[in-house]
């Protein structure tokens, strides 16, 4: 049974405020360093046999100071790549929640495929497919760690819990945070999900 410790890449300038997708050249704040790095000293102790990542910077920079501390290779899976939002790609989220779509992609995104882009359950499949065959490759409890990003680690959590797809949206998975995915012969069990390290910024005490 391989543990498949899921990380969402740190914060950058782009969270909350457009869908940056698959653009390239966003890159983590200071705020998401920080969070790397904190992430690099949680992880110092544990008997990491592979690292891999999405091919986008935000996700690489996230995934490097863990590489470091464990003096490993991180081994790139475009498989593990942010969904292809296709024309949304870019736009100002406040913006794109004045569209017609909006509601849809957030009460049936089972049905819906991005213009120009990918399908959730296209995205949902590709993701599923590819911790699958880590899970394979992989023996009992080898620890692997995937940095990826936020909807997919979501749609992965609703595939192995057997969450229908329309029901996805109601997951939250938080900026630097870690999921801990026990998967066996296809079958999953889930220790922590949405782990974060320190509160999102909304949520501390006192605010």
């Amino acid at each position: 049974m391989a543990i498949i410790l899921l990380v969402r890449h740190g914060q950058n300038d782009m969270v909350g405020k457009k869908l940056a997708g698959r653009l390239p050249d966003v890159h983590l704040n200071e705020a998401g360093r920080t969070q790397a790095g904190n992430l690099a000293a949680a992880f110092s102790g544990l008997p990491i046999k592979a690292i891999f990542s999405s091919p986008l910077e935000r996700t690489l920079e996230t995934t490097h100071p863990i590489a470091r501390e464990h003096d490993l290779t991180v081994e790139i899976l475009p498989d593990l790549l942010e969904i292809d939002f296709g024309n949304w790609q870019g736009q100002d989220l406040e913006e794109l929640k004045k569209s017609s779509d909006w509601k849809y992609v957030q009460e049936q995104p089972a049905d819906f495929r991005f213009p120009m882009g990918e399908s959730f359950a296209e995205a949902q499949q590709r993701m599923a497919t590819c911790l699958t065959h880590i899970g394979e490759i992989y023996q009992k409890d080898d620890l692997v760690v995937c940095v990826g990003h936020s909807d997919m680690i979501r749609l992965s959590v609703a595939h192995f819990l057997g969450i229908p797809l329309n029901d996805f949206q109601r997951l939250r998975i938080e900026t630097a945070s870690v999921t801990v995915l026990y998967l066996s012969d296809g079958k999953a069990n889930f220790g922590a999900i949405n782990h974060v390290l320190s509160f999102p910024e909304n949520l501390k005490p006192g605010d």
